[in-house]
């Protein structure tokens, strides 16, 4: 499952740019193993799925290549969406392993309380700008996620299935 935060505040500073540059990696990576993914973008007024659960594609890359930033930031709902995917997904598929990857910068007012991720999850942040805030680590903690700084990703954990 993949949640890409594409709200206008990702524009700022080559975040978006940077955090493609890790999706294009990803999704090849995906693309070789025949990996099933779920991809949604949170943009504009409400989330929308990509993909829901079929093997990478060249679909991906071209959407990739099509995604700018701009618009609201529908994150909240994308995360709900996201998590009941996931659940439905454990239900039907019990063998499979899901692993969650979010890319956003965080920049939200506040929040209501979230659940918990359904699975292993990792929390990117892409925010670049010279003042950051850093609600993308509180919003780490809050889904009990793993929290890193695009910044500071290192090709290994590409490599590690993230």
């Amino acid at each position: 499952m993949v949640i890409v935060d594409a709200s206008g505040s990702t524009g700022r500073h080559g975040a978006l740019t940077q955090a493609k540059g890790l999706l294009a990696e990803l999704f090849e990576q995906a693309y070789r193993q025949r990996v099933r993914l779920a991809v949604l973008d949170a943009q504009g007024a409400e989330p929308r799925w990509h993909v829901q659960g079929q093997k990478a594609s060249g679909h991906l890359r071209r959407w990739l290549d099509e995604l700018g930033a701009g618009g609201g930031t529908p994150l909240i709902p994308a995360l709900r969406l996201a998590h009941e995917w996931v659940q439905r997904r454990q239900r039907l598929k019990p063998s499979e392993q899901q692993r969650q990857l979010i890319l956003t910068d965080g920049r939200l007012r506040d929040w209501p309380a979230l659940p918990a991720s359904p699975c292993p999850t990792l929390l990117v942040d892409i925010e670049c700008a010279p003042i950051r805030l850093g609600r993308a680590r509180r919003l780490a903690e809050a889904l009990g996620a793993e929290y890193r700084h695009l910044e500071a990703l290192a090709p290994a954990t590409a490599q590690a299935g993230w």
